[in-house]
Formats: structure tokens, sequence, C-alpha cells
């Protein structure tokens, strides 16, 4: 892949080269910088300064149409981040609140991963752009807060950004202008790059950021806090300390806010589920051919829905085929795909928005379950039946677990791997040894939502209408375990479904996908749904 290094990222200009007459020297400056000074950039190759003439620097800066500013159209969300915005601005009145996008982060030498903004911030601001961030600036007079987000504007073409820089216009793509990004979002905007002096100068008021995202900015805000002026010992620890747990304070109460979905997440949500179950309907076409490669085939399979109709997969799929299928969390997927054994597909399109579905099938490669797999599989559908009809508004979160938990017990104890009776080896947990997991999480933004949200809200909380979540039971046999008979031996099965709980009881938004073994089989034979 082309492109030119990061002149940020590299040491100070040592020197033009050799009969560079007439060239211009840029150097760059780093994001956050304070000034609101636009940054200017020397271009390099392969680590080594460029001479860049300056009849050509002066060419590049004429001839370009001006395309400052589009019509565009507020996103869709705009109204209900402004409602979640004022939900959180009541929470913490009088007190500024920074809630950073996140940065790029490097994969290898000049290299990024692809950008996936932080989830808060998402939900806040509806903003998809990397390096942005939204402060909550407590007015003065009035009660409330003034939102504005702050973001990098167009890359300049005054100075050689559009072209020189590895980030510029050329290189990667437009960026909206702080005008058009503030008609989109329904916010006040500014220059990301002026934050820091911006906060330097502002009003003395507690200040609440959401650690991990930008380092950066954790540190601006330490020294707005007193955290960094010259105090030691004892006082600087107990300034970190009460600055830490204030920041967990605004995290958590993200997290709980976000526990009920408002009616456009719920339709975010569907739609997530609706492409994977198109991807999964391309697996099951794409059978054949994974049986000649590897479960890297049934990987590529899904993501290639994923990145047509979303964003992205919203965690690392799990092709697990065979005795793969025993390890929990297998994203190694270079297993060969077998008939007479079965595929564990858990995957999960993530939307445009970001989104995600978080849907697993346990599918008979061949196209029909053995006797043995079909045992296992009917007992996990069994659980599974039991975790969805426990979910209802007003029933405890752990509700669904202990449904579907007690019914695996059960089987176990009936096929004579557990001693009963089914309440010791509830009580004690046995069963776990062949099941391991939890029935469920909390699904939205992130594939594991919500999870530092309190826990009196949550695990130990009820259900409420608007929360989405999903049943996943599991069996789980592992090929070295001498305490089942053979037969059993590297079979793993696991069923979910992504389930909204309703006013009235619940909505399995994963239904277009078969479950029972029978409707199983059809579809692979072709003659049944979600082809």
């Amino acid at each position: 892949m082309g492109g030119p290094p990061r002149a940020a990222a590299q040491g100070p200009h040592q020197s033009a080269p050799a009969g560079g007459a007439n060239v211009t020297e840029h150097q760059a400056e780093t994001d956050h910088d304070g000034t609101g000074e636009a940054p200017v950039f020397r271009p390099r190759k392969n680590g080594q300064a460029q001479a860049v003439s300056e009849e050509l620097a002066a060419w590049m800066r004429t001839g370009w149409a001006d395309t400052e500013m589009r019509d565009l159209d507020p996103v869709e969300q705009a109204p209900y981040t402004a409602k979640r915005r004022a939900a959180l601005s009541g929470r913490f009145p009088g007190e500024r609140l920074v809630v950073p996008a996140g940065a790029l982060k490097t994969r290898s030498n000049d290299t990024e991963y692809p950008f996936r903004p932080a989830s808060d911030y998402v939900y806040l601001s509806g903003d998809a752009s990397d390096g942005g961030c939204l402060v909550f600036e407590p007015r003065s007079s009035g009660g409330g807060h003034v939102a504005t987000v702050y973001l990098r504007p167009r890359s300049n073409r005054e100075n050689g950004e559009f072209w020189l820089d590895g980030h510029g216009e050329l290189w990667t793509g437009r960026r909206d202008s702080l005008a058009e990004a503030g008609a989109l979002l329904g916010l006040a905007t500014d220059d990301v790059r002026r934050l820091p002096g911006i906060l330097g100068e502002a009003p003395d008021v507690p200040t609440r950021i959401v650690r991990g995202h930008d380092l950066g900015l954790e540190q601006v805000v330490a020294g707005l806090r007193g955290n960094a002026d010259g105090s030691a010992g004892a006082e600087v620890d107990a300034k970190a300390d009460e600055a830490a747990r204030r920041d967990e304070e605004l995290a958590i109460a993200l997290h709980d806010q976000r526990l009920v979905k408002d009616e456009w997440e719920v339709a975010q949500l569907q739609q997530a589920v609706d492409s994977t179950v198109r991807g999964f309907g391309d697996v099951v076409a794409a059978l054949p051919q994974a049986r000649a490669t590897s479960e890297r085939y049934i990987e590529g399979t899904f993501f290639l829905r994923a990145r047509v109709e979303g964003n992205d997969v919203g965690y690392g799929t799990i092709a697990a085929s065979g005795p793969n299928a025993t390890t929990l969390h297998w994203m190694r997927n270079d297993g060969p795909v077998r008939d007479g054994e079965l595929l564990l597909l858990d995957a999960g399109v993530e939307t445009r928005t970001f989104y995600t579905a978080d849907v697993t099938r346990t599918l008979p490669v061949s196209g029909t379950f053995t006797d043995v797999q079909r045992r296992v599989y009917d007992l996990v559908y069994a659980a599974q039946e039991a975790g969805i009809a426990a979910v209802a508004p007003g029933r405890p979160f752990t509700a669904y677990h202990q449904a579907a938990q007690r019914v695996l017990a059960a089987g176990l104890v009936e096929w004579g791997l557990l001693d009963g009776p089914v309440d010791r080896v509830v009580e004690l947990g046995l069963q776990r040894r062949y099941t391991l997991h939890g029935t469920g999480h909390m699904l939205g933004l992130d594939v594991h939502d919500c999870a530092i949200s309190r826990t009196e809200l949550h695990l130990y909380g009820d259900l409420l209408p608007g929360m989405v979540l999903t049943v996943e039971p599991g069996l789980y046999f592992q090929p070295d375990d001498l305490t089942v008979p053979e037969e059993l031996r590297g079979i793993g099965v696991r069923i979910e479904d992504d389930v909204l709980v309703t006013a009235d009881g619940n909505r399995v938004l994963s239904a277009a996908l078969p479950r029972t073994a029978d409707d199983v089989e059809a579809w692979l034979a072709g003659n049944g749904p979600a082809r």
C-alpha cells in the first residue's frame, strides 16, 4: 500500500537534500497542541525528508473548486442524541463533562487499524470521525450545559496538509468541514486542536472525563483539576483517587443510561440482526466451498455481508468446526470443515451506526445431525426455550439464566453425567463443567453492552421494556474429558438469539433464523428460510 509516512511521527528535519534549491520546508504539529493554528507539514518518504519546490507548493495551492460547504441533512439519530445529552446533563449539573471519540491506533509501522469511535461518544453525538471530543460546558446561569463537538476540520490547502500529510484529503478522503458537521449532528462545532487551550482558559468547575480513549486529553483534564500543580505525596494520591472515582461515576452513568434503548436504537439493532440473518444464509450456501478449504471460508463469507450491509463485524467471528466448537471463543478459524461434524457459527453484523447483532447457530456440516449430535442440540434448544420464556418486564435479569441452567442440569442428570438431585447440581453449579458461561448479556453499541452499569440496575436488577439481550445456552464436551462417554467428546453446541424486552413480554429479533433441529436440517437442504 503506497503512502507518505506520517510526518508527525518523524524526528526534526535535518537538512534539505543536495541540490534542493528553492525548496520549502514543512513541519507537522500534533493534534491537541492548543494553538488553534493549522499544522504545517514537512513531506517525507521512507523516513527521509523530501524536497518540495516552491513552484510545486504554489501550484498545489491553486486551481481547486470551492467545496467547503455542502447542503446536508441532519443524521437521522440527531433528535435522539439531543435527548440523550439532555438526560446526561441533568445528571451532572454545574460540571464539565469530556467525552472523547478516541484516535487511530497503530497496527504496524505507519499503518493503522480501521477506526471505530468510542461507544459513549457515538451514543451522545452520532459522529463517527476519529480524534473528536464532545464537551458539555455548564452554563454560567440558567442551568444545563452547552454541548460542543470538537473535530478535525478539513485538511488545509494553504499549508499543504491536504496532499503532504498521510491523513490529508488526497490520501484518506475528504473530512466534513466544521460547518457541515454542525449541520449533520445538530451540534455546535469547533476545531479539536483548540480544545486544550479552551479548557485551560475555561471557568474553574468540576470536570469529569470518560477515560481510556484519549490520554492527551486526560492529561489536560488532570492539569485542570490540579493533579499536576506541584503537590506531592499523599495529597497527589488523594486527588488522583478522587478524580478516578468521579470519572468512573460518569462512565457508569452513561452505561446506566444506555441500558434501555430508544425506538431508533431498537430499529438499528433489528437492522443489524436482519443483515446477520442474511449472512448466515450466505454461509449455508457456501458450506461446499468451506469443506474444500477451512473455517476461514466461513469467516470470510460472513465478513463480506458485514462489509456490504454494515460497517464491520461487531466482534471477532467464531467459526468453529468439530472439536474447535468446544473452545468458547475460538477465533483462529483455521481448522477443517468436515462432513459428520458440527459447525458453530457465532457472528454479528455491526451497522454503519455501530449497533451490533450477536447470533449463534450450530449446523451439521453434512446437512443432518447424528443421533448423538441431535440429543445434545435438543437439550440446548430446550434450555434456550426456557430462557426466552423467562424474559419479560419486571422479571429479574438473572431469571432467564437460572431457567436455562436448570434445564441443562436436569438433562445432564438424566444422562447420568451428574449425580442429582437437580437442585443440588444447580446450587453447586456442577453443570458448569459442561456449559461454563452465563446464558446471555446486554446488547447494543457493544456486543457486551453496558458492562459497567450499576449491578443493581443490571445483573441484580429487573428487566425493563427497551432492554435488548442475548439468550445463548450451550454445552461443550471437551475432546479430552474422560467424565463423558467417548461419543460426546468433541461436541460443542450453542444456540443464541437477540431478544427485545417489550411492554408485555419479549420479541425475538432473530426469529427469522431456524432454531429447532428439524428446521435447521430443512434450511440446510434448501427447503427452509434464511436462504
